[in-house]
């Protein structure tokens, strides 16, 4: 059976999608939110008559989720994509949509409306054609991907599926690793006291100096390791730091936030110990040290195996739009991805061309999110056969 996209619909579609603004008000004090995209989504999927429903996990904060049902006794897809966006600083004309030389602009338009339009898209492809599927294909736009993403934490409370394609921008590339996240928080103790009083004082501050050198000689260690062969090597860096109440006073506390992105099989005990060796190294050394350690939020690494259904699926999907087996990568960043692979579906990331994602200018290109979305349909009808 042929599948065909709706060309206007899908440019249509997206365009509108820019349009609205959805940024993450967890980054941008004020923002909007998902709600009015998340209404715009709901009633798209509506009107091509898919079962739709809503989870407002907080105010304004909204998933969407439809979908379309199959006979039963299939496997069932999960196609993921998140509403909200980063903020606008810098940007002229944020939310335009413009369409110039087959791309389009605007905030979000690469991250991630364009796979948010694609996977709108290919559900029509298939509800037009009349496919008989087997097992549910769901469409989840998620919130709050860009900040803690509670929206995918919320969604795999409600709904499971077999495996999942999240349309994150990947130039086409069939992405199934990438690192993961810890955060931590690091606090050094000291005394306060005047400044006058170094026999009495005991300089927090000073004492972070010395755990962020030895940090830095594990930043180095730490990206000599053997990388993984797609998601490459571990990484950490210091991220925010805030110590010390007046120039004249001994700073009784600093602290210090860390992030650490995990490998595939680099896991939180083993990164954990590694830091509290240092702050065990350096008590040991002075008693007058003092610092604890804590973990503040973590996320995990990725790591969908080749020979995963779900990669053999878009594989020949892929193969037939775009005359190529798509290349096998892994990406730089982090994604919803990985919480649906803890919940046991096999995960993967597909998503268009475009360039520009959290900066001045973004764009997404047009050629690529119709390439995708047939992409998307077709491996919906394999995989739900």
């Amino acid at each position: 059976m042929s599948l065909i996209i709706d060309e206007a619909f899908l440019t249509r579609t997206l365009v509108d999608l820019v349009q609205i603004d959805s940024r993450n008000p967890s980054l941008v004090p004020g923002a909007p939110g998902e709600a009015t995209i998340a209404a715009y989504i709901a009633g798209a999927l509506t009107r091509l008559g898919l079962d739709v429903t809503t989870h407002a996990f907080a105010p304004g904060r909204v998933n969407v989720v439809g979908v379309l049902r199959g006979a039963g006794g299939g496997p069932c897809l999960m196609l993921n994509g998140h509403m909200d966006t980063v903020g606008v600083e810098g940007m002229a004309d944020p939310f335009s949509g413009a369409v110039r030389d087959g791309r389009v602009y605007g905030r979000g338009s690469q991250d991630m409306k364009g796979g948010l339009a694609a996977m709108i898209a290919a559900a029509k492809a298939l509800v037009d054609a009349g496919v008989p599927l087997a097992g549910d294909l769901i469409v989840a736009a998620v919130a709050d991907e860009e900040y803690y993403s509670a929206g995918t934490e919320d969604l795999i409370k409600h709904h499971r599926a077999d495996a999942a394609i999240v349309a994150e921008p990947t130039d086409l590339a069939l992405v199934r690793a990438h690192r993961g996240f810890i955060w931590y928080q690091v606090e050094t103790i000291g005394r306060a006291a005047h400044g006058s009083r170094y026999n009495e004082g005991i300089d927090a501050n000073m004492r972070m100096g010395r755990f962020l050198a030895e940090l830095d000689k594990l930043e180095r260690a730490v990206r000599q390791r053997p990388p993984h062969p797609l998601a490459g090597p571990p990484s950490l860096h210091a991220g925010l730091i805030q110590g010390g109440t007046g120039i004249s006073t001994y700073a009784a506390r600093c602290e210090l936030q860390i992030e650490w992105r995990n490998a595939p099989g680099e896991t939180e005990p083993q990164v954990t110990g590694e830091l509290q060796g240092i702050i065990n190294r350096l008590a040991a050394a002075d008693p007058t040290f003092k610092a604890s350690l804590r973990v503040n939020c973590q996320r995990p690494p990725l790591e969908t195996d080749a020979g995963a259904e779900i990669v053999r699926a878009v594989e020949d999907a892929a193969l037939r739009r775009l005359g190529r087996v798509p290349a096998h990568a892994g990406a730089s960043f982090w994604s919803d991805a990985a919480l649906l692979a803890t919940a046991g579906t096999q995960a993967i990331l597909m998503g268009p061309v475009g360039d520009g994602l959290h900066s001045a200018e973004e764009w997404v290109d047009l050629a690529s999110v119709r390439d995708l979305a047939i992409v998307l349909a077709e491996t919906a009808a394999a995989f739900c056969g």
